[in-house]
């Protein structure tokens, strides 16, 4: 007899009641019968939201992305949304993907709003999850919802929520509609559609976010200099296919060449290991043809548009990946060239990243003379920034994830507007005689040289969280006295908001929010950042170097993840 854990039992028979249907009480009783640690970690939890919404293992369970768990998330949403705009016809736009389910789920997603008399605008097909950003502005809604898991394995999908200011949910409201969330029953959802509540949108806010990325990516760069920039573009089997190669035209690039074989949507991302410009592999078609076709510059985006890998020509003619780093440095330094050169700066102006990304935007920042803003992991943060500070104008903000933000006008990473701002560089430093990468260079000899370096250890299930939480536990517990052959001077604790200074013996609040984050500061520079990943099975360590001898930041690396036992 299979042996079953009480607690798993109890929440799988609330699965084989009438409120779920035949097809996913059938699949439960196999999974009795057959996959008992499949079960297990289909139960065992609540999927959660995390940086970035909510991302999960798509199966029946309360641990995996189905009708249920995201019918009982949109419930939860609608009745927090009467709650927070009564006397008005609240409005939700929704789009999705090119991910296996995901037009399936978005419509019922769109149905349940419906039923609670909420009126939906449902986009037609696939559309780039910046998009979905800006039609919540464009279109005066109250939210948003994506369905997506960006660059997770093919099994995987996801829901990210968005607010009326475009961003995504941030505290107060995240933790009110978890609350409102958990306060329901499945029994709850209502799936009673109202079509005359559903209203699908199709090429009208396609023209007006194309327009506002071309209007946000330009920056005065002549028709010759366009004409002689060779791109190479993929968009990953992903849905950038929509708009990227559109708004290139529009801005007059027409030396564009697309990789064919990834340019069909599929969620099963056929032709990758992993549909993420973070890993070198995804780009190797694309680097493929920029040989073939002697490029200038290769752009690959993620499933949903969010993210974008830039790979350039290094002194020696040779196609060198960029960094989310190095990529979110030179774009930020170009943004302020273009400010300071119309008189725009006044120091009312700011620039954003994370605790996780370099430290070399921070320098940036200070040599233009504009503020500095750092913010956890994930754009919900930057997006907050802007709505928190009305009184100051925003130029640009990334993260070390490949991911940057152009202006406000969408309030989340957006490889749109960042592929354009990408192009829009390395067609002015061509024409200038110089490179990207020139450019970079010259980046590192006025502000200093940086180098980083990120490890994600997988982790995946129940085993695998607790695992995490051990490895953290101990980093907390137990820390390093020395790394890298530094002295450890600084530790930032960001689950109880306190940073401690090792040499004076003190300690001071932090002012960010409460996350499971934990970086060390040596005497020579170095950062280390170790953090959970809200939205994968990982843990993940930053290594952040710095040296004025560009030759010492490789032997630097390598020293610190030996000294870490990271691999």
């Amino acid at each position: 007899m299979i042996y079953i854990d009480p607690k798993i039992l109890e929440r799988l028979n609330k699965w084989l009641t009438p409120t779920f249907d035949q097809e996913t009480q059938h699949t439960i009783k196999e999974m009795i019968a057959h996959d008992p640690e499949g079960l297990e970690d289909s139960f065992y939890k609540n999927l959660e939201f995390g940086t970035g919404g909510m991302r999960g293992v798509m199966g029946v369970g309360d641990n995996r992305i189905n009708k249920y768990t995201l019918g009982k998330n949109t419930q939860g949403i609608s009745n927090y949304l009467k709650k927070q705009f009564p006397n008005t016809q609240t409005k939700v736009a929704i789009a999705y993907d090119c991910r296996h389910n995901s037009k399936e789920l978005a419509r019922v997603v769109a149905e349940v709003f419906s039923a609670n008399g909420i009126k939906v605008f449902l986009f037609s097909e696939l559309r780039a999850t910046p998009e979905l950003s800006f039609a919540v502005k464009h279109l005066n809604c109250q939210c948003g919802i994506v369905l997506t898991a960006s660059h997770n394995p093919p099994e995987y999908n996801g829901y990210k929520v968005y607010w009326e200011d475009g961003g995504q949910l941030v505290p107060p409201q995240d933790e009110e509609i978890i609350s409102e969330i958990n306060s329901l029953q499945y029994s709850d959802i209502n799936f009673k559609a109202d079509a005359s509540n559903i209203s699908i949108i199709d090429t009208e806010v396609d023209e007006a976010f194309a327009k506002a990325s071309v209007l946000n990516g330009s920056f005065q760069t002549s028709q010759k200099a366009k004409d002689n920039l060779k791109i190479v573009f993929t968009s990953l089997h992903g849905t950038s296919i929509t708009m990227i190669p559109k708004v290139l035209e529009m801005a007059g690039y027409k030396n564009v060449q697309i990789v064919a074989d990834q340019a069909i949507p599929d969620g099963d991302f056929p032709t990758v290991a992993s549909p993420n410009p973070e890993e070198p592999a995804a780009l190797k078609m694309a680097l493929e043809l920029a040989e073939k076709t002697a490029a200038d510059i290769v752009i690959g985006t993620d499933p949903d548009c969010d993210r974008l890998g830039v790979a350039v020509r290094s002194h020696e003619g040779k196609m060198v990946i960029l960094s989310g780093n190095q990529a979110m440095a030179v774009m930020t330094y170009f943004l302020l060239e273009q400010w300071q050169k119309k008189n725009k700066l006044n120091g009312k102006q700011f620039v954003a990243s994370t605790i996780v990304s370099t430290p070399l935007i921070q320098k940036i920042a200070e040599k233009f003379g504009v503020q500095y803003m750092e913010g956890l992991t994930g754009f919900k943060w930057i997006a907050k920034m802007v709505k928190d500070h009305p009184e100051l104008e925003f130029v640009g903000g990334g993260e070390e994830s490949f991911g940057y933000m152009v202006g406000d006008f969408v309030r989340d990473k957006d490889a749109v507007t960042a592929t354009l701002l990408a192009c829009e560089i390395a067609a002015q430093q061509k024409t200038a005689g110089g490179s990207v990468y020139a450019y970079l260079q010259k980046i590192y000899e006025e502000n200093g040289h940086y180098k980083e370096h990120l490890i994600s250890i997988v982790k995946k299930g129940k085993k695998g969280a607790e695992e995490i939480s051990e490895i953290m536990k101990n980093l907390r517990n137990d820390p390093f006295q020395k790394i890298g052959g530094s002295k450890v001077v600084r530790i930032e604790d960001y689950s109880n908001n306190k940073g401690y200074n090792l040499i004076e013996g003190t300690s001071e609040a932090l002012n960010i929010p409460l996350s499971n984050v934990l970086i060390y500061y040596t005497e020579d520079g170095s950062k280390i950042a170790a953090r959970p990943s809200g939205t994968e099975p990982k843990i993940k360590f930053y290594v952040s170097v710095t040296s004025e001898d560009e030759a010492q930041l490789d032997t630097k690396i390598k020293t610190i993840i030996s000294d870490l036992n990271m691999g």
